[in-house]
């Protein structure tokens, strides 16, 4: 048997399993956004960027080009700086304990001396600050996953991109790396060309996972389980279902159409009585 499908069989086989291929199709979508959408843990964003160019001396000025040129160089080497414990570690603890702002300062200690003793008139109060940002609680390791670097071919300016579960992290982390990186690349590489020209700040919008895209990967694969269970069901099915299929798949000779005949009714007599009776009858008449 031919087991090769044309396309107006292929076609016959989609409209009559329809229903069943657009159904998987929608169930898939719907449970793959579920899954996108609360199964799995969302991630944002954020990004610093800084720019690497020393500042041109007034009697060298022509060595700007070189120095720009330099400078851009340099940026493959600071990419393995920014990610190294040296600046990671300090960032760490910059984040997870970050500068106050003073609301109201300290106030010493009054005493006065009485018959030749220091007697305490009023007690002194300490310094009452705030933290400018709120702490998160961070690893090294963790800040070494989260962080990728970037930057564009023959650019000065390069990215710090942070990746976490939430914006207002994301956004402390690349900020605080990148403050720690700037105040302590001058010591470690005896050179001051780092300027932090773009802070990150907070976005709302996941960045992982894909929703929409999840979602039309599941109508995708519903579509083609769908079309696989349609075309397992008619290969696998030889019942005999009109006459082409006897003589296109076979090979057989049509040689006419039986129609059905219902069930004929029959005497419950004997045959013998009812031959009897019948011989009675003739004698009769």
């Amino acid at each position: 048997m031919d087991n090769v499908l044309e396309l107006s069989q292929i076609w016959a086989i989609i409209r009559k399993h329809l229903a069943l291929i657009i159904s998987l199709g929608i169930l898939l979508a719907v449970v793959a956004f579920g899954v996108a959408q609360f199964g799995l843990t969302p991630k944002y964003a954020a990004q610093a960027q800084l720019l690497v160019n020393r500042k041109a001396e007034a009697n060298n000025q022509g060595a700007t080009t070189m120095d720009q040129q330099a400078d851009v160089n340099m940026i493959n080497t600071y990419k393995d700086i920014i990610t190294s414990p040296v600046i990671l570690t300090d960032a760490q603890q910059a984040i997870s304990n970050p500068d106050g702002k003073m609301i109201k300062p300290a106030v010493k200690a009054k005493y006065k001396t009485v018959k030749g003793k220091k007697v305490l008139v009023q007690p002194g109060t300490p310094a009452v600050t705030e933290p400018t940002a709120k702490p998160y609680d961070v690893s090294v390791g963790e800040m070494q996953s989260d962080i990728t670097i970037t930057n564009q071919q023959n650019s000065q300016v390069f990215a710090i991109n942070v990746t976490t579960t939430d914006p207002d992290k994301a956004v402390a982390i690349a900020n605080g790396v990148a403050k720690i990186f700037k105040e302590k690349i001058s010591q470690i590489m005896s050179i001051n060309n780092v300027t932090i020209v773009s802070e990150a700040t907070p976005n709302p919008n996941r960045v992982s996972p894909n929703v929409k895209l999840i979602a039309a990967a599941g109508v995708v694969l519903g579509l083609f389980i769908g079309l696989a269970i349609a075309f397992l069901r008619e290969l696998t099915d030889k019942t005999v279902k009109d006459l082409s299929f006897l003589t296109d798949e076979l090979g057989m000779t049509n040689l006419g159409v039986v129609n059905y005949v219902n069930e004929m009714k029959t005497d419950p007599r004997p045959s013998k009585q009812v031959a009897e009776d019948d011989t009675t009858s003739e004698k009769r008449i």
